[in-house]
């Protein structure tokens, strides 16, 4: 059975690996589209659909792909203060993010969404996982340091928990692999549930 991750995320790619589930990844071609009113929970429900079912139409297009197959879809969004914190759109936009997030408590929403093919048969799994993240004070020194190297710049809300932010982390409530951007350890008990052997 083919499995493909519905993702460009090398935090994605490095926990299936670290699982041990052999993959291929694909990007979808199609724009995201984000519809307004919805909660956080439906937001990254609706976008991990939106990944997997677009890569699906793209690997199925292939004149030799495997039959059974499994796509994996996933989204992450930090939420705080009755905002959506995505990716930032400037360094001024990072700093402000950080600034946000500093001294205080927000939430990570991950959705995944499964599409599995076996035997003709499709099926498909959506669920998502909250994890609430407090951090401590961030100075600005530190904000200026960690925008510097650029690394918020590809992350939503403007940190990776195993970068340097993770270091201002002082809990978790909820489950951290999900916070980088893959529940790992509910998406292999889902799949399991579909019943794919990986």
């Amino acid at each position: 059975m083919k499995i493909i991750l519905a993702s460009a995320s090398p935090r994605r790619r490095e926990l299936l690996a670290q699982a041990g589930i052999e993959y291929e990844a694909m990007v979808s071609e199609e724009e995201e589209v984000v519809k307004e009113g919805l909660a956080p929970h439906e937001i990254v429900l609706n976008l991990s659909r939106q990944k997997a079912e677009n890569v699906e139409k793209l690997y199925i297009s292939k004149p030799d792909y495997d039959k059974d197959y499994l796509i994996i879809g996933s989204d992450t969004i930090v939420y705080h203060i009755g905002q959506v914190l995505g990716k930032p759109k400037s360094e001024t936009n990072a700093k402000e993010m950080l600034r946000s997030l500093s001294d205080s408590t927000h939430n990570v929403y991950t959705g995944v969404t499964l599409v599995a093919v076996l035997g003709g048969e499709r099926k498909v799994v959506s669920f998502y996982e909250k994890t609430d993240v407090t951090m401590t004070s961030i100075s600005e020194k530190a904000i200026d340091r960690m925008v510097a190297s650029g690394e918020p710049m590809d992350k939503a809300g403007a940190y990776a928990i195993q970068g340097m932010a993770g270091v201002y982390i002082t809990k978790i409530n909820g489950d951290y692999n999900s916070v980088i951007g893959l529940p790992v350890g509910r998406v292999i008990s889902e799949i399991k549930t579909l019943g794919v052997n990986i």
